[in-house]
């Protein structure tokens, strides 16, 4: 699986309530939440994403609580994926329980914002277009692929339960 997109840098220590305001936790829908995304930190982020394009970040990202709706607010504003040095344990399994794939990378600081990256999930290889150069992370798991390509945890369950 092979991910292409423009980069939106962030910071280290990214928290939940960065990512999506507590004051907007009263909605589950996707796209709701997408229009809101990052907006503490950048009002114009939701507003910029084009579909594809991948969050780069610093350690620590999705820090803070536990809430869902984080992983699901940068999925709905279009973003596919995120790279950090450093992922919260927490947002692993929310990022996974919706279809979003997320890899962690010593090389992030090295990214610019606005370059072009393309992620190669299967050799965990991320090529920055822009800079021409190359970094390797891990290959993303092919049953993490494939819940990604599903659409997260429970419709590859249902896919499995189907045959």
């Amino acid at each position: 699986m092979v991910i292409k997109g423009k980069v939106h840098k962030f910071g280290d220590d990214i928290n939940t309530d960065d990512i999506i305001a507590a004051k907007y936790l009263v909605s589950t829908d996707a796209k709701e939440l997408g229009a809101h995304c990052m907006e503490t930190i950048n009002p114009e982020f939701s507003q910029r994403v084009s579909p594809g394009d991948i969050i780069v970040a610093g350690k620590n990202f999705g820090c803070g609580s536990s809430r869902e709706h984080a992983p699901l607010a940068i999925k709905g504003c279009g973003v596919s994926a995120v790279i950090a040095k450093s992922f919260a344990a927490i947002f692993f399994r929310n990022a996974i329980n919706i279809g979003l794939p997320f890899l962690e990378s010593a090389d992030a600081d090295k990214t610019n914002d606005g370059d072009m990256i393309e992620i190669d999930l299967s050799s965990g290889v991320i090529k920055n277009i822009t800079q021409s150069k190359n970094y390797k992370t891990q290959a993303f798991p092919e049953f993490l692929q494939e819940i990604v390509s599903c659409g997260g945890l429970i419709e590859y369950i249902k896919k499995k339960e189907r045959g």
